[in-house]
């Protein structure tokens, strides 16, 4: 039947109710019906709507391009493995994203924002200062303590979107080498071990190794060409 009005969020949900119930009264003995259940179902606010949960609204970073020259923005990922004995650790890849050159590899059983400042100081002081650092969400990235390091030097820590690895595509292409080109090669017995083999690979990669990102060339030849 038309009315020639809405009906009520509680008419609709009454509606709803009547259609859905079994018929209690013709299937059960108890004393009773669907009416006297609906009420109860009312009185407990069962019938009320569940909210929807707003999303967080985030700032989307600029489309990943390739700068025009070396130090405007580095990259910085963390990956996983563990020792022949099964403990686990961790390194530490920095990546310049103008000529993917491989700035460095730290290898440790942790590695805390105060050992990631200090890797990067160490970068910096052979490279000079990056403009952007972008990074991902995880804990060291959202440090105080690497965001005051960052704002004193005048670097922005740029965070990716949650969720989305494509937005620091090139340090994602860039650990996928290192674990199919030496880190799943061997199987490690120390951390001394493990930073040998990281520094070895990082020279031949950065020196000999032609990158088809970059033309074909090596990070070396790429940046010797923007000299």
């Amino acid at each position: 039947m038309k009315t020639g009005h809405r009906p009520t969020a509680n008419a609709v949900s009454k509606d709803v109710w009547i259609t859905c119930a079994p018929p209690i009264k013709s299937t059960c003995p108890h004393p009773w019906n669907h009416k006297r259940v609906y009420r109860i179902y009312c009185e407990l606010e069962l019938n009320l709507r569940i909210k929807p949960r707003k999303r967080l609204k985030r700032d989307k970073p600029d489309a990943l391009a390739v700068p025009e020259a070396p130090n405007i923005t580095w990259s910085m990922h963390f990956m996983a493995d563990r020792l022949g004995d099964g403990r686990a650790f961790r390194l530490l890849n920095v990546l310049d994203d103008f000529n993917r050159e491989g700035l460095g590899i730290e290898v440790d059983f942790s590695l805390p924002p105060k050992r990631v400042i200090r890797s990067l100081d160490r970068i910096i002081e052979l490279r000079g200062k990056p403009g952007t650092i972008r990074v991902d969400n995880g804990p060291e990235y959202i440090s105080g303590k690497l965001l005051i390091w960052a704002e004193k030097l005048g670097i922005s820590i740029q965070h990716i979107q949650p969720g989305q690895p494509q937005q620091n595509a090139y340090i994602e292409r860039y650990n996928r080498t290192v674990r199919h080109e030496w880190l799943d090669q061997y199987i490690i017995e120390s951390i001394e071990e493990a930073q040998d083999h990281a520094t070895q690979w990082l020279w031949t990669y950065n020196t000999d190794r032609p990158n088809m990102g970059i033309g074909g060339i090596t990070p070396a030849q790429k940046l010797k060409m923007a000299a």
